[in-house]
């Protein structure tokens, strides 16, 4: 049997699953704690030497009492924070999303250094214990004794923490600035003033050849772009990618398209540059970050929990996420070189889609919420009014929809004036302006209006 070179079994699908998985794991840090504890208690050990510290004085019995206090609080903080941790974790799935577990819970650094720092006293200390002889080694001991001290300060500052950690706002606002960080990655460039719809694919015809996925079925979570443009640029054809990132793929459905010469590129090569995974992440799909938020509102709006006030909270995460995508330049369809050549044809989301994915499901699922219609009409109108003019039709489309559905829901003039009332605090954050009695008629607010009646009547137009 033909063995590979390692630098051929390792492809870059793989170091991004080991990445990933690694960013995800809390067993990680406490892991490595072992082999640094290693190198630093031979160094204290032959620090001691050299020191001969007398400052502690401890004697054998005083000594070994320390070395068993440390050892005991530090498995006890161990056991204690694993198991609240776990009770933790599972409470805060059921009541916001499961999806919050690997996304933010397992990445946070404090939890795994901290988890990492009991680990490396323990040993540390049980290390000194087995070393004593005769003659109490007081550096040692005076370090032990730190260890200690500083473990139970992280301990007090770990249960501190994790109750700030768990609350609702504080899991959304988390998501939140991951999203953020992934749209300005995935989308680096700013929106023009000018703004200039990307050209179409060209018409490509009947590929030439279809790659199909091998190995294991699962989530697609990152595609190696560079090494797809690299490739179509040494081959000379059209690489187009089937499915986008996020998509669930079995085993033979199609994963690439080949279009001219680059049906001569080695399927492996091509199959390297796709990372596929048991679980969604978040690394290379922004809208991932719109899923879990949106996740969390629906569950908090269900009958089972009924806590609105949550909902409003993904919803504030949300109006971030799309302000930033709809200032973004999104990708286009296609990647091209410098002389315009399409190289390869990648799907993403437009702006639509981000609209749609951020308002439809959330106004389906609250028809008879008034205080997620009033944070949903905040969000539209505050996102018209402070974005470009080329954003402003599929929000406004989303504005007409929302004022329907209050429409056919509140019968009573009173109610249905007060649902049209935008408020960022979704209720309380606003008194009824003038504009109300205009939108209990059914018409836009004053100022909406004027400034986009080109928009407005388009859609009318597009409506009726």
């Amino acid at each position: 049997m033909r063995i590979r070179p390692l630098r051929d079994a390792i492809t870059w699908s793989h170091w991004y699953r080991f990445v990933s998985y690694a960013r995800g794991s809390l067993w990680i840090v406490p892991f490595f704690s072992v082999a640094i504890e290693l190198i630093v208690s031979r160094f204290i050990q032959g620090l001691d030497a050299r020191l001969n510290w007398t400052l502690l004085g401890l004697g054998m019995a005083g000594a070994q009492a320390l070395y068993g206090t440390i050892i005991t609080m530090s498995l006890s903080f161990m056991v204690f924070t694993f198991g609240s941790l776990l009770v933790a974790i599972q409470v805060a799935s059921g009541q916001l999303t499961p999806r919050i577990i690997a996304t933010t819970l397992l990445r946070d650094n404090t939890v795994r250094y901290t988890v990492g720092l009991f680990v490396f006293t323990l040993l540390y200390t049980m290390r000194a214990l087995n070393r004593m002889d005769e003659d109490v080694a007081q550096f040692s001991a005076f370090t032990a004794g730190f260890l200690g001290l500083t473990s139970m300060v992280m301990f007090l500052y770990l249960i501190d923490y994790a109750a700030r950690l768990l609350r609702p706002s504080s899991i959304v606002w988390r998501v939140g600035e991951a999203g953020l960080a992934v749209l300005r990655t995935v989308h680096p460039r700013e929106l023009e003033e000018v703004y200039r719809e990307p050209p179409p694919p060209p018409p490509l015809g009947g590929p030439d050849a279809v790659i199909t996925h091998r190995g294991k079925s699962g989530t697609l979570l990152a595609l190696n772009q560079e090494a797809l443009t690299s490739l179509a640029q040494q081959s000379g054809g059209i690489i187009e990618f089937v499915p986008h990132i996020g998509d669930f793929i079995a085993i033979d459905e199609p994963l690439f398209r080949l279009y001219g010469s680059a049906r001569m590129i080695p399927p492996p090569k091509l199959r390297a540059a796709v990372a596929v995974g048991a679980e969604r992440t978040m690394e290379q799909d922004p809208t991932f970050a719109f899923r879990i938020l949106l996740d969390i509102g629906l569950k908090a709006l269900s009958a089972a929990i009924n806590d609105p006030t949550t909902a409003v909270l993904a919803i504030d995460q949300i109006h971030r996420l799309l302000r930033t995508a709809g200032r973004r330049q999104l990708h286009p369809d296609q990647i091209t070189d410098n002389q315009g050549r399409v190289l390869v044809i990648i799907r993403t989301p437009n702006w639509d889609d981000y609209v749609h994915l951020a308002c439809r499901e959330i106004r389906l699922n609250a028809r008879d919420n008034i205080q997620i219609a009033r944070r949903l009409r905040a969000m539209i109108e505050n996102l018209v009014s402070t974005l470009p003019k080329a954003r402003h039709s599929a929000l406004l489309v989303e504005l007409d929809l929302l004022d329907r559905t209050v429409a056919s829901i509140y019968r009573f003039p009173e109610d249905l004036a007060l649902a049209r009332v935008p408020d960022a605090q979704g209720m309380g954050g606003a008194t009824i302006a003038p504009e109300a009695d205009a939108a209990a008629s059914g018409k836009w607010p004053r100022d909406l209006e004027i400034r986009h009646a080109p928009e407005q009547s388009n859609h009318e137009r597009t409506l009726t």
